[in-house]
């Protein structure tokens, strides 16, 4: 099934084929049918066989005859390159690569896990777990102890806190960031090893 245009054009006592549905040209990808305005064309059949160098009245026919499209696929050579194919069925296609694609694509996202520096062995196992499985999503992890009024004194059993998550995350993860204090608060990050993330 041939791509619509608006408006129609003829030639000679043949119409081309068209459908109800009017299609915005400036939003193709490509040239195609009397989009092109070249002389002459390269052409490819749509079985892939070189069919050579020719006027473009005379692929514009050839890809009326057959009911397709004739699209120009390498608009940079002299001649361009035109190719004979059903246009519509190209796109549907490519749309469902583009989307099969999106839908494998990880994108990394950063997490934060929150700490105190009292914080208890309990809640520091469920901390380390929670981290464990972003890296393991792919996910970049942000770490941080929040220092509280007189904690501000004792900053550096913050940095013994990080540095002892981050040891407990290194099979699976890299320190990308050292401890850094930053206000109340001191952080770092662990970014996943190519190994450890299953995206």
């Amino acid at each position: 099934m041939r791509v619509p245009f608006a408006p129609a054009f003829f030639f000679g006592d043949n119409p081309r084929h068209l459908r109800l549905e009017v299609l915005n040209i400036a939003n193709l990808a490509h040239q195609i049918n009397e989009e092109i305005l070249d002389k002459e064309v390269r052409l490819i059949s749509d079985t892939g066989e070189q069919l050579g160098i020719m006027p473009l009245q005379a692929a514009l026919d050839i890809a009326m005859q057959k009911e397709m499209d004739l699209v120009k696929i390498a608009p940079g050579s002299v001649p361009p390159v035109c190719k004979i194919m059903d246009y519509g069925k190209f796109r549907f296609e490519q749309a469902k690569k583009d989307k099969e694609a999106k839908k494998n694509q990880h994108i990394v996202e950063v997490k934060e896990i929150r700490m105190s520096p009292g914080i208890g062995d309990n809640d520091f196992a469920t901390k380390l777990r929670s981290a464990q499985k972003f890296i393991h999503d792919g996910d970049r992890v942000k770490v941080s102890v929040r220092f509280r009024g007189r904690e501000m004194a004792h900053t550096n059993l913050g940095e013994i806190l990080l540095r002892d998550f981050a040891e407990k995350c290194s099979e699976i993860a890299v320190l990308d960031k050292e401890p850094k204090l930053e206000g109340r608060s001191m952080s770092i990050f662990l970014s996943p090893k190519q190994s450890s993330s299953n995206k």
